[in-house]
């Protein structure tokens, strides 16, 4: 177990490392696919609690799983090796696609880190090196809005970065314990999407290729998630202060996701709307967790199912746009991405129905006017769920081509098929029996059914009467930020610039340009990052 363990994390840094050379390229493009392959099985085989020791990694590594990790681990890797295969289709002519597959497998290698390390340290360097190397998946194609996005996306990646460092600091010291939540909860808040962070949700997920776009809004997302849960005291404190905040942040992020989300053009930039959203029920379930800590031992379970279910429903959602996309959007394509979109909806017998109801039923016992409130808007939230996802299949349909674009069919058919069996069984497999019988009651069924009719009834009225939605563009708020930055920087008063005079042509003169070429070499950047993330671990482990 301790040898599939470290392959967990050694096979796809060894595919990318064949990547490197010409010589060995062909074998790592063969290999990349199955990366995430040991990852899965462990998942699977593992006894729980499991751990082992890495004193040689990052100055001394502790890696295992509980049942949280165990359920991370399973759909972060199933979710990696469905959009590896993906993507050996998707890219079969592109002829930079050994940069993506390299890209991938470092992104892949962190975010696989990121649900196996059991220490602050190695968790903090996996995320970054997962968050860091997923900026070479969302400028893959070079064009504007590609790399417009992943400028915006690397800045808030490092703030987020700083942040998390600061919390995870401020905890070693535990002296400031009101200020380490505060660092923690924006930090990883940038990867799930809080409201004001999330602006770099929409334009990354429109503009990267959809594997990647599969990986960013399935998997890696549930890492702030996971951020979260690992060092946050759940359970432990009630800190009411930070968790009426947080739950509500999350309710913003419900209802403001849905709005922005029904004006997009791009199923992209919809489905990071729709992730906004779906991630504000967690913000809203840990902000309980921290206001009750009582509530939080029934509530943890849900969570961790709710994270299962969402993150195999935008997986899938996102495969279903690429093949209907490239094979057209014939009825059987359009039947398979309803799948996913009625269980993100909740719709009867899914597994949104399920993990909404284990939910509403956690955060019932609340104090008031949290349990009113939440009654009150839970089933809005839902009924505006169901609106996105008829937007989603009406946009698919409009803008997919009639017949397939693409002649590699099955590599496209099958990964998306493996993520929407996965989605129909796996939630209900891992549900406590007392969640089932809950859920198969006339009530919930009921409960369930109402928000994707009425969505549908809405939908077609406003097709009957020709209503358009207002446009809003990927990225909202981002817009009139830029705008108001710029039309400062124009009034602000020109400051002194301090030049050193050189001799024109000279190779000292020459020598920016080339140094910045260097830089962006993939090797150099790539050594620079080591060394910072080794500095930074260093400080971290010092500190434990």
């Amino acid at each position: 177990m301790d040898t599939l363990t470290v392959l967990c994390l050694a096979a796809p840094l060894l595919a990318a490392a064949l990547l490197w050379l010409p010589a060995s390229r062909p074998l790592g493009l063969r290999l990349a696919p199955w990366a995430a392959l040991p990852a899965l099985l462990l998942a699977l085989a593992a006894p729980i609690p499991y751990e082992v020791d890495l004193p040689w990694l990052l100055l001394g590594t502790r890696l295992g799983l509980d049942e949280t990790g165990r359920v991370f681990l399973l759909f972060t890797a199933l979710i990696w090796l469905a959009a590896g295969w993906f993507a050996r289709a998707w890219l079969a002519d592109d002829a930079r696609r050994h940069i993506f597959a390299g890209f991938f497998l470092l992104t892949q290698a962190g975010n696989l880190g990121v649900c196996l390390v059991l220490d602050a340290a190695g968790f903090y360097g996996f995320f970054a090196l997962m968050s860091l190397a997923a900026y070479g998946l969302i400028v893959h194609d070079r064009s504007p809005p590609a790399r417009r996005a992943g400028r915006v996306y690397l800045v808030l990646a490092l703030a987020g970065e700083m942040l998390i460092l600061s919390g995870l600091l401020l905890v070693a010291d535990a002296t400031h314990m009101p200020a380490a939540v505060a660092c923690l909860i924006l930090g990883f808040g940038v990867k799930t999407g809080l409201p004001l962070l999330h602006v770099s949700l929409p334009l990354a997920y429109a503009a990267t290729p959809i594997p990647g776009a599969a990986v960013l809004a399935g998997a890696m997302i549930n890492a702030g998630l996971l951020g979260w849960l690992r060092f946050l005291p759940l359970g432990e404190a009630a800190l009411p202060g930070a968790g009426s905040a947080l739950m509500l942040a999350g309710l913003l992020a419900i209802f403001y996701g849905v709005a922005v989300g029904l004006t997009q053009r791009q199923p992209g930039a919809l489905l990071a709307y729709s992730s906004i959203s779906q991630m504000g029920y967690f913000s809203v379930a840990l902000g309980a967790g921290l206001l009750a800590p009582e509530l939080w031992p029934l509530l943890l379970p849900v969570v961790v199912l709710y994270a299962l279910h969402h993150a195999l429903a935008k997986g899938a959602l996102f495969l279903g746009v690429g093949v209907a996309e490239r094979c057209g959007a014939s009825r059987r394509v359009m039947l398979g991405l309803a799948l996913p979109a009625l269980a993100l909806a909740g719709a009867p017998l899914t597994s949104g129905m399920l993990v909404k109801g284990g939910l509403k039923a956690g955060l019932a016992d609340l104090p008031a006017p949290w349990a009113e409130l939440l009654a009150a808007l839970l089933p809005l939230a839902a009924l505006g769920t169901a609106l996105l996802m008829v937007r989603l299949l009406w946009l698919v349909g409009r803008a997919a081509p009639a017949q397939r674009t693409s002649a590699s069919v099955v590599g496209l058919l099958a990964p998306w098929l493996v993520l929407l069996l996965a989605l129909a069984g796996l939630a209900w497999m891992m549900a406590p029996q007392s969640l089932i019988t809950k859920a198969l009651s006339l009530g919930a069924q009921l409960d369930a059914a109402w928000p994707p009719l009425a969505a549908a009834a809405l939908c077609a009225i406003a097709l009957r009467l020709r209503w358009r939605a207002p446009m809003l563009p990927p990225g909202d708020v981002l817009v009139p930020l830029l705008r108001g930055l710029a039309y400062l920087r124009r009034r602000a008063p020109a400051l002194p610039q301090w030049r050193i005079a050189l001799p024109s042509g000279s190779r000292a003169a020459a020598r920016p340009p080339q140094l910045e070429s260097q830089l962006r070499a993939w090797g150099t950047a790539g050594a620079l990052w080591l060394a910072l993330l080794a500095a930074v671990i260093a400080l971290l482990a010092g500190t434990g």
